[in-house]
């Protein structure tokens, strides 16, 4: 991360000065508006009407169980931090990304001086925009990572990133940090299409995202996402299952379950959507796409595109 602000980030706050002169606890009074409730307040925490905002992690002391009334997102700057999710103990590590819906309860042991660790607090309707964006393309990954944010009953309260190797997304997140930090004109614009595309990359690099080991059938959904959004020319439910070493009947319960279709409507969606991207955006001949994403038989090809699309490959090509 650019060191002018990572140091902007590192500042001793206000709330830390205290505890380090021997306060062992943090400032309620920061976060919850209800004494009886261990929900952290959106008004508290964004204030002015902001639908986004992000603070550093509060250092030196432990943060006891909470939810919160908006999604947060935990973004290791530097340094490591542990977190407990629903009785689960996650190590966040330097670059990692940690997101959290509504209905997750978070602890979080002491950090250090240099573990530096931002929060970014969300209310969902920022999301819009961001959302919009990455629906041009049928994608049941994309949807079951809307599900996990917008709190809707996926079993899994918690997404974790491991992205630290992962350029784009770093870059992505600098660049929302600063815009938060800095009173940049478009600021709101600029802001939703960053984490639009920062969707995007998670998409794109699927195979680091885990969801809640206490949900074995979310965490098993999730890889079988990821395992059709990247390999969806020669994907199978069988090879998938041996695999895990799971029996096909009890994998297709899971999947049907977890997002309301089958194994085989998901690959035929996959490969539709891409399909249509390669139709428009390329000069492969319409044999050429059949082989490429996964079809031998060119006439069972058409007919399965047309009762997608309502027209031919070649008609939806010219129009």
């Amino acid at each position: 991360m650019n060191e002018v602000l990572l140091n902007k980030l590192s500042a001793i706050t206000k709330e830390e000065e205290e505890i380090l002169q021997g306060k062992a606890y943090v400032n309620r009074t920061l976060y919850y508006s209800d004494e009886k409730k261990d929900e952290i307040d959106a008004d508290l925490v964004l204030q002015n009407g902001k639908l986004i905002d992000i603070r550093p992690h509060t250092r030196f002391v432990y943060f006891p169980r909470h939810t919160h009334n908006y999604i947060e997102f935990v973004y290791m700057a530097k340094g490591q931090t542990t977190h407990i999710i629903d009785e689960e103990k996650i190590l966040l590590k330097q670059g990692d990304l940690l997101f959290l819906n509504q209905k997750a309860v978070q602890e979080i042991y002491p950090a250090d001086k240099e573990d530096i660790a931002i929060n970014f607090m969300i209310l969902p309707q920022f999301f819009d925009e961001a959302f919009k964006m990455i629906s041009s393309e049928q994608s049941a990954l994309r949807d079951f990572i809307i599900s996990c944010l917008t709190s809707k009953d996926t079993g899994s309260n918690y997404l974790y990133f491991s992205a630290s190797d992962i350029i784009p997304v770093q870059n992505l997140l600098e660049n929302l940090i600063w815009n938060l930090l800095e009173d940049e004109p478009n600021k709101r614009s600029m802001n939703q299409i960053t984490m639009g595309l920062l969707f995007l990359s998670m998409i794109n690099h699927s195979s680091s995202i885990e969801v809640s080991q206490n949900s074995f059938d979310s965490k098993i959904t999730m890889e079988v996402l990821s395992y059709i959004e990247n390999k969806y020319p020669d994907a199978s439910l069988t090879d998938f299952s041996e695999k895990k070493k799971m029996d096909v009947y009890t994998l297709s319960r899971i999947i049907r379950k977890q997002t309301g279709s089958t194994f085989k409507k998901l690959l035929e969606e996959k490969r539709m959507a891409q399909a249509s991207f390669l139709l428009k955006n390329t000069k492969l001949t319409i044999e050429e796409i059949a082989l490429n994403i996964g079809y031998e038989n060119l006439s069972y090809f058409y007919r399965l595109f047309e009762k997608t699309y309502g027209v031919t490959p070649r008609t939806y090509r010219l129009s």
